[in-house]
């Protein structure tokens, strides 16, 4: 199963990177329409934000600060420089996911989510999730800008 959520993870941030870089005009990566409040560059900052944090320094212990008020505030980052941060949340997943057992994941996860105790299995499937949903709209925001 880690396997299995491992590759998945890392399938699904290579295509938010392919997003990323599809992206013809780098100023579009911040922008919105309509009554969408979150540019796409700002949805991949969430998306680092969130996996560096409940998988990374929860799982981890990487020591990872997460500033969960940046991801939403920040603009204009290099289209690069985003690129190399998903490349690194692929390395930290790697690395975390690798390190646990397929034992550990029938344990509750370290940290209680909306006020519930989960599975860390559990836990791994709904952030994956969550990693989807964001990325379909990333998706959605590069082709209504084009």
């Amino acid at each position: 199963m880690l396997t299995t959520i491992t590759e998945l993870f890392e399938r699904d941030l290579n295509k938010l990177i392919a997003e990323i870089e599809s992206y013809k005009d780098e100023n579009d990566i911040w922008k919105t329409r309509g009554n969408i409040s979150n540019s796409a560059g700002n949805l991949v900052l969430h998306l680092i934000g969130n996996l560096k944090h409940f998988i990374g320094a929860t799982l981890g212990h990487t020591g990872y600060i997460r500033e969960r008020e940046k991801e939403f505030s920040e603009k204009d980052i290099p289209k690069t420089q985003m690129i190399d941060e998903l490349k690194e949340t692929i390395s930290v997943l790697k690395n975390t996911l690798s390190h646990l057992s397929e034992d550990e994941l029938t344990k509750d996860f370290p940290v209680e989510i909306g006020g519930k105790i989960l599975s860390t299995q559990y836990m791994l499937i709904h952030l994956l999730g969550h990693l989807n949903y964001h990325l379909g709209q990333v998706n959605y925001l590069r082709r209504m800008m084009e």
